[in-house]
């Protein structure tokens, strides 16, 4: 596990109880949707999101992540390394990845009940990337790249909840 220097979060409070929000979240392909669509945000590019066969829903799963951007192969592995069902979910980086704006990061979520809802807690703490460019760009972007992805992930839910039985 990394020590990272940034942090980014953001928090809502969803017409759901917890194990109807944990099971919506619990799906990565799900919660990282808004990296493959084509956005501002993402340089015009996508990346996919693969899962080994465990789907990324117990601790040790991998995720990999793979795409182009600005014309450049990006990747990244990610394990889950916390999983309590109802309550959190927290995944990390493997290795260095290959991103633009962002390095290396441990990011999840966390479920409190909240009367008859749930509040929603999607946070990242993430590095810059280690040289160059990237690292430029992670110290211009960073920051709005984060906070966008965490924003993206608490929309999803929130549509997630929306369009399901409570």
């Amino acid at each position: 596990m990394g020590t990272y220097p940034f942090h980014r979060e953001v928090s809502a409070t969803l017409a759901a109880r917890p194990e109807v929000v944990f099971r919506l979240l619990d799906d990565p392909v799900r919660l990282a949707a808004h990296m493959g669509q084509r956005s501002a945000m993402m340089a015009g590019g996508t990346m996919r999101t693969e899962t080994d066969e465990l789907r990324g829903k117990a601790v040790g799963s991998v995720i990999r992540m793979t795409g182009r951007i600005l014309g450049m192969s990006l990747w990244l592995d990610e394990a889950v390394v916390e999983r309590t069902p109802q309550h959190r979910k927290t995944w990390e980086t493997l290795g260095e990845p290959r991103l633009l704006v962002i390095g290396g990061y441990r990011m999840g979520f966390d479920l409190v009940p909240s009367g008859r809802g749930t509040h929603l807690r999607v946070w990242i703490d993430y590095k810059l990337p280690p040289a160059g460019g990237p690292r430029l760009l992670g110290w211009l972007f960073g920051r709005f790249y984060a906070g966008w992805c965490v924003r993206k992930m608490l929309q999803a839910a929130a549509q997630a909840v929306d369009g399901v039985a409570r």
